[in-house]
């Protein structure tokens, strides 16, 4: 037998391949990706709460119902029994009556439908998109002015709504720091030689400098107004329209929501005692209701999106921990997606941490390791990023602690009410994250 000389091992390229990330890119999500990952949840929740109300509602309603069908069709019965009326042309009869109930007719004498106060008062529901579906248009030209009507009418309405929001929470955003001004001059916090109301001597305070009100008091704030309007209307109602106490803040919640059912109406009497006040006070409170009812869900809706964001974050760290794995986990065989897995079997079989290798490697590459163009230009992009927020937070003057909480939240951006709640409002999330 002729002797070999063994064979030398083959050279491995020093080149390594980037490590790919595992699921933790998870956690840093483009902004869009945030977004649509927020309202897939969103999605996914609301029609959850759709199923759970439909079930309670079906529950709490459905007896009730069965028994009005029973009682109407024995009533039905019993008269068409005592006056000799076949069932079939009384049933032709109600529909007719029906159909005039539709366009206004009432049994009972009331007030007009179309005269200037119930056609204001109907336009009145079409702007605010309440739509009680009392009053409807019966004629082709009045629907098709309706369409047109509705378009800019709505528009508008909307566009006043998040301008009584902007001033509304301005307004609470000065009351509050006033408040906070004077609880740091009690607590010695602020000098005495500042005086009161100079912006700019009280923006560079310490307690002060960026401050703004919090969400939850706001919403502790719209809260209470809202209910005290609601006790109220309520009471109004109860005493001119003569309904059940719990029925007018059941109204009360229907029409300041600009749900609208239909069910239950005000002003829809011939006459009232005090009717012009009445009128004056019924317009009030609908307007000043919608207007504070639409700032309080916009709050909600702030701490819905926080919600998201924390539900969002959980689901990414139980993504993480599912997907990476754990220091004492079997490690895969190396390949070219997961580099250098043989070499951290043979480290563990010696004894020496393997994460502190990869740590090591992490922070410094080998001398004949390449970089990768794409490692290259995410560096670089990022760098730029970070310069060009630091020259537009030093040209604007912004203080630095409320910028990385705008960015780090979630809650930057956005239009419309969202967006005056957000540069209006202290980011509640930053804190919690």
């Amino acid at each position: 037998m002729s002797s070999r000389s063994p064979r030398p091992p083959p050279r491995r390229c020093r080149r390594r391949l980037p490590r790919p990330s595992c699921c933790c890119c998870c956690c840093r999500r483009s902004h869009l990706n945030e977004d649509t990952g927020r309202f897939v949840l969103l999605a996914a929740l609301i029609g959850l709460y759709l199923v759970a109300g439909a079930t309670v509602f079906s529950a709490l309603e459905s007896p009730g119902e069965a028994e009005a069908r029973a009682r109407w069709g024995a009533t039905l019965r019993n008269f068409s029994a005592a006056h000799g009326v076949a069932e079939p042309e009384l049933r032709a009869f109600l529909r007719h009556y029906e159909a005039a109930l539709a366009a206004g007719v009432r049994a009972d004498a009331l007030r007009p439908r179309w005269d200037f106060p119930g056609a204001f008062y109907f336009v009145g529901t079409v702007v605010s998109t309440i739509g009680f579906g009392m009053t409807t248009p019966a004629t082709v030209g009045g629907k098709a002015f309706l369409i047109a009507y509705g378009l800019f009418g709505c528009a508008g309405t909307i566009l006043f709504f998040n301008l009584f929001l902007e001033r509304i929470i301005s307004l609470l955003a000065f009351i509050m720091r006033a408040c906070r001004e004077r609880q740091l001059r009690r607590s010695g916090l602020l000098p005495a030689s500042l005086r009161r109301g100079s912006g700019s001597a009280l923006a560079e305070a310490d307690g002060l400098a960026g401050w703004k009100p919090s969400v939850y008091h706001v919403l502790l704030i719209l809260g209470l107004f809202a209910v005290l309007l609601s006790c109220c209307a309520s009471a109004m109602y109860t005493s001119v329209e003569g309904w059940d106490y719990v029925d007018s803040l059941y109204f009360c919640f229907v029409t300041f929501s600009t749900i609208g059912f239909g069910d239950l109406v005000s002003s829809q009497h011939a006459a009232y005692r005090n009717q012009g006040l009445y009128r004056l006070g019924n317009f009030l409170f609908i307007l000043l209701g919608v207007c504070c009812i639409y700032s309080l869900f916009n709050v909600i809706s702030i701490l819905i999106k926080q919600v998201l964001n924390w539900m969002l974050r959980k689901l990414s760290c139980r993504c993480c921990a599912r997907c990476c794995p754990a220091p004492g986990a079997p490690l895969a065989r190396r390949n070219a997606i997961t580099p250098g897995s043989r070499l951290r079997r043979r480290l563990a079989a010696l004894g020496a941490d393997p994460a502190a290798r990869d740590s090591d490697a992490e922070g410094r590459r080998l001398s004949g390791e390449l970089i990768s163009m794409r490692d290259l230009t995410a560096s670089n992009k990022v760098s730029l990023a970070l310069l060009q927020k630091q020259l537009s937070e030093t040209a604007n003057g912004y203080p630095r602690g409320v910028c990385v909480h705008t960015r780090q939240n979630g809650f930057s951006g956005g239009v419309g009410a969202l967006g005056i709640m957000n540069n209006r409002l202290a980011e509640t999330s930053a804190s919690s994250s």
